[in-house]
């Protein structure tokens, strides 16, 4: 089982980045701890983080033939990235789609997901254990 944990815009500030938000826990400790939990549990895992929509459109396509399923924290673009949505529907991989708040109680702009259709499920509002749920869910996935 290989899986691969995608991080958007903002993601690799985790840690510094409004902690009151999104916690005081980096997105290389969260990483290692996945990387961890995986490993435990007889899965290999990739980690791609970027800010530029584009790479992460090709990171998706990538994908394609190598991994059994995607854990993604789409960070802004879950809210509008029509081009996204697309490659997630494209790809025909699971994904799940996670976020670290709970974007449901916070400003009315983050309430709407353009990825949400496409995916497998949403984990939001757990902190960093939203990725480790998501983890657990695709570790059960059968591709």
């Amino acid at each position: 089982m290989k899986i691969l944990v995608m991080n958007g815009p903002n993601l690799n500030l985790l840690g510094e980045r409004e902690p009151g938000v999104y916690g005081d826990t980096s997105l290389e400790e969260i990483n290692s701890r996945l990387k961890a939990y995986a490993e435990k549990n007889g899965a290999e895992i990739d980690f791609y983080q970027s800010n530029h929509e584009g790479a992460l459109i090709d990171a998706l396509h990538n994908a394609r033939g190598v991994y059994d399923s995607i854990i993604f924290n789409a960070g802004a673009y879950t809210h509008y990235s029509y081009a996204i949505r697309d490659a997630i529907a494209a790809i025909k991989l699971p994904v799940i789609e996670v976020h670290i708040s709970n974007v449901h109680s916070r400003e009315e702009f983050r309430h709407h997901s353009v990825i949400s259709p496409v995916c497998k499920g949403t984990i939001a509002g757990f902190g960093e254990q939203s990725y480790f749920l998501a983890l657990v869910y695709a570790l059960g996935i059968k591709a």
